[in-house]
C-alpha cells in the first residue's frame, strides 16, 4: 500500500540493495511481461528499469490502488513534490533510494514523470473519453512516458556513427517509437481490461467509436458480445497493432544489449491481442493472457529479430 512521505523524514531509509530489491519485487508482482523482458538486460539496466517501474506503479496506485478513494489533487501535488526531491537527490522513502541512484547513473528529464502524474489527474475526474484524440493524450501520459523514461536507460547504438562517412550524422534517438510502444501497451491493457474497468464504472474506449458501431454504454456494462462488439474490437486491435509496428521500427536504433529484451516484451504484449481474438473478443468473462509456453517460444524468436531486424 502506498503511503506518501511526510517531510522531514526521520527514520532510516533502506539501503541501496534493499531498495532495488523492493523495486524488483514490485515489478515481478505487477508487471510479469515487463519483468521478463528486463531480466534479459544487463544487471545495471535491469535494476534501473525496476526502479522506474516501481515509481510508475506507485504513481498509478494513488488513483487505482486500495487507498485511491482518499486521493485528491493535493495528494498528487505532494507526490510531485516528492518527485522533485528525488530529482534533487534526496529520497523520501525506501523505493526512492533506488530511483535516486538510477537518475545518477542514467540522467533523464523530469518532464515524463510529471506528465505521468498529469495522467493520474485525468483519472481522478474522468471515466469517459469522447474521442481517440482525448484517449491518446491519456495513453501518452500514463504509458508513453514510460517509453521515454526507459529509453534513457536502454540507450542507443552509436557504433555506426564511428565510420568516417557517418561522423557528421546526428545520433538518432527513437523517441516517437518509444512513445508508440508505451501507447500500444496501454491500448492493449485497455482492451484486455474492458470488463474490469466497466465494473469500476470506467469506459476507456472512445464513446464516438462505440456509437460508430452502434454499441452503447449499457451494452458494455451488460457485457454484450455480438457482431457489433466484435467489429468494434477488431477496429481497436488493428489500431493497437499499428502502434506496435511503429515501435518495432525504432528497436534497431537501440543499444545492442537491449534489443532482445525490447523485442521480447513487445512480442509478448502483442500476444495479448492474439489471446483476445482467440477468446472471440469476450473480455468480460475471459481474461486474455499469454501462457508460459508461449512466452518461452517467443524468447528465441525475439533474439533472432534483435540480430537481423
Amino acid at each position: 500500500m502506498l503511503q506518501l512521505s511526510n517531510y522531514p523524514r526521520m527514520r532510516t531509509l533502506a539501503s541501496l540493495e534493499q531498495s532495488y530489491e523492493l523495486c524488483r519485487q514490485i515489478t515481478a508482482k505487477y508487471a510479469k511481461t515487463f519483468y521478463l523482458g528486463a531480466l534479459l538486460m544487463p544487471e545495471a539496466k535491469r535494476r534501473a528499469i525496476w526502479a522506474i517501474y516501481a515509481w510508475c506503479r506507485r504513481t498509478d496506485e494513488l488513483v487505482d490502488g486500495p487507498q485511491s478513494v482518499n486521493t485528491t489533487d493535493e495528494t498528487l501535488d505532494r507526490w510531485e513534490q516528492q518527485l522533485e526531491s528525488v530529482f534533487a537527490g534526496i529520497p523520501q522513502d525506501d523505493q526512492d533510494v533506488a530511483l535516486v541512484d538510477t537518475l545518477q547513473r542514467y540522467p533523464m528529464d523530469i518532464e515524463p514523470f510529471r506528465d505521468m502524474i498529469a495522467g493520474q489527474r485525468m483519472d481522478l475526474y474522468r471515466s469517459r473519453y469522447e474521442t481517440f484524440e482525448e484517449l491518446n493524450l491519456y495513453c501518452y501520459r500514463v504509458a508513453g512516458t514510460v517509453g521515454l523514461m526507459s529509453t534513457a536507460v536502454i540507450g542507443v547504438d552509436k557504433t555506426i556513427y564511428t565510420a568516417p562517412w557517418n561522423k557528421d550524422r546526428e545520433v538518432y534517438i527513437p523517441t516517437e517509437e518509444a512513445i508508440a510502444l508505451g501507447i500500444a501497451n496501454q491500448l492493449t491493457n485497455i482492451l484486455r481490461d474492458v470488463g474490469e474497468d466497466a465494473r469500476r464504472g470506467r469506459i476507456y474506449l472512445p464513446l464516438e467509436e462505440l456509437a460508430l458501431f452502434n454499441y452503447t454504454e449499457a451494452d458494455l456494462f451488460n457485457g454484450v458480445v455480438d457482431d457489433r462488439w466484435r467489429e468494434l474490437m477488431r477496429f481497436q486491435i488493428q489500431r493497437a497493432r499499428k502502434y506496435f509496428v511503429l515501435a518495432e521500427k525504432g528497436i534497431r536504433a537501440l543499444s545492442s544489449d537491449s534489443r532482445w529484451p525490447i523485442w521480447a516484451a513487445l512480442m509478448l504484449y502483442q500476444r495479448i491481442l492474439n489471446a483476445i481474438e482467440r477468446n472471440n473478443y469476450d473480455v468480460f468473462r475471459q481474461r486474455a493472457y499469454v501462457s508460459n509456453s508461449t512466452k518461452l517460444l517467443c524468447l528465441p524468436i525475439a533474439g533472432i529479430r534483435s540480430k537481423v531486424l
